[in-house]
């Protein structure tokens, strides 16, 4: 085998061993498999038959790898730097490059000049390399499919001359997009302690929903405030099932979620856990709302509490980047019993009445509320043309309605709700008309 081919691959193995900051890009699937594929190509100069095969199978799984990620070779280095969790990507989102370690700064350029030679080690170079190493007559096929739109950004932020020359665009990409799950993802849930990413979110849209329009755009205002680092309100949806308070809520992801915004699900059951999370998301450059939908409380229960620290604050300041948006049928969150009013002849709590205002106050911590009526029948007729707009359905006007107050009377009454059902339904209903014909 040519030996500059064995000179050239012994530098990238050494490069990347030396990786300082950004050792994790390579902890990859396709990552480790190119190391391995490196590692083939190296001892298959001693030309020895089961080598040059082990050279093959190398990269046989290098080439499996990136076509299971549908992704070229440089595209997946760049999406791993894009989203790489380091000391330098979690300190520079809030600093500027010259306040952070001199030290940390020509690390992260170092790494950056490796990281650029992996990128021009192209799938055709390693084609030819394993065709020499393995002694075949025609190298084999170069994986090839087109680059991601997603990462131009990234691409113009590096540059094409020197990648460490760009430091201070790939800076400004990372307090835009943030690292690690929160590059990759958009919406969360809270699930045993941790966010884990949520990879196919409600595709739900604020402009697909109709009715309600005054609810809507002070949902829209506040959280407005929110991504332009004024004061914004906890919010409370509450009204009638069906009226659409938790699509709305899901809808602002794909309203914003250009603009550093992050939705997280926060189950009842974790609530206890609220005051961590916003500990754990204050100092992020991103936005979060904590979603909470149908919420509710018992009356022997007391995770309100936690909710009550997150609304209020306690002797640590509420972080400004995050807001909780809650949805319930109930005005009064927590249950509360004829019972529970004292009267003159209990002889249990003095002040019982305290505890009776708390209960219904509770709501009122916090700062917008918003009240979803049932809709009425112009508003659920209006919602009905909206969607069956939407869906392409033709139907004559009359008809139309005529079927979709029919289907509110057998079903779930007029909502958001029972408005989209009968669409989909009658989607699929003539699309089967239109198959028999």
């Amino acid at each position: 085998m040519d030996a500059q081919i064995v000179h050239s691959v012994q530098i990238l193995l050494r490069q990347a061993a030396s990786l300082l900051i950004y050792q994790s890009v390579l902890h990859g699937e396709a990552g480790q498999a190119f190391l391995e594929l490196l590692q083939a190509i190296r001892y298959a100069e001693r030309n020895v038959a089961a080598e040059s095969l082990d050279c093959l199978q190398a990269y046989g799984r290098w080439f499996i790898s990136l076509a299971a990620a549908q992704q070229s070779w440089q595209d997946y280095l760049l999406k791993r730097i894009l989203r790489d969790d380091n000391p330098f990507t979690r300190l520079v989102q809030g600093r500027e490059i010259a306040d952070l370690s001199p030290a940390l700064i020509a690390a992260v350029r170092h790494d950056l000049q490796i990281l650029q030679s992996f990128y021009k080690c192209s799938g055709e170079q390693l084609s030819q390399w394993v065709k020499a190493a393995s002694h075949l007559a025609i190298a084999p096929p170069v994986w090839s499919v087109m680059d991601s739109p997603e990462l131009n950004e990234l691409k113009l932020g590096l540059g094409s001359a020197n990648w460490a020359d760009g430091l201070e665009r790939l800076s400004a990409v990372y307090r835009q997009n943030g690292v690690g799950l929160l590059a990759e993802y958009r919406a969360f849930r809270w699930q045993a302690g941790a966010l884990v990413g949520i990879a196919h979110p409600d595709p739900v849209r604020v402009a697909d929903l109709v009715g309600y329009e005054a609810q809507r755009a002070a949902l829209l205002k506040n959280t407005e405030f929110l991504l332009r680092g004024y004061p914004a309100l906890n919010v409370l949806l509450y009204g009638s099932r069906g009226s659409g308070k938790s699509s709305l809520v899901k809808g602002l992801l794909h309203e914003y979620g250009d603009s550093a915004l992050r939705l997280v699900e926060v189950a009842k059951s974790d609530l206890k856990d609220l005051p961590a999370i916003a500990e754990h998301l204050r100092d992020r450059p991103q936005k979060f709302i904590l979603f909470v939908d149908d919420l509710s409380f018992e009356e022997e229960e007391d995770t309100f509490k936690a909710l009550k620290v997150v609304l209020e604050g306690s002797l640590t300041a509420r972080p400004q980047n995050v807001v909780v948006y809650a949805t319930s049928n109930r005005r009064h969150l927590i249950r509360e019993f004829f019972g529970d009013r004292p009267r003159p002849r209990d002889n249990e709590e003095v002040h019982a009445w305290d505890t009776v205002q708390e209960k219904l106050s509770f709501s009122d911590r916090f700062g917008l509320t918003l009240t979803f009526e049932p809709a009425d029948q112009k508003t659920y007729l209006n919602m009905v043309h909206h969607l069956a707009s939407q869906a392409g359905i033709t139907l004559e006007p009359d008809e139309l309605e005529h079927r979709a107050l029919q289907w509110a009377t057998r079903h779930n009454g007029r909502s958001g709700r029972t408005a989209r059902q009968f669409v989909d339904f009658l989607i699929g209903e003539l699309a089967i008309i239109k198959g028999e014909e």
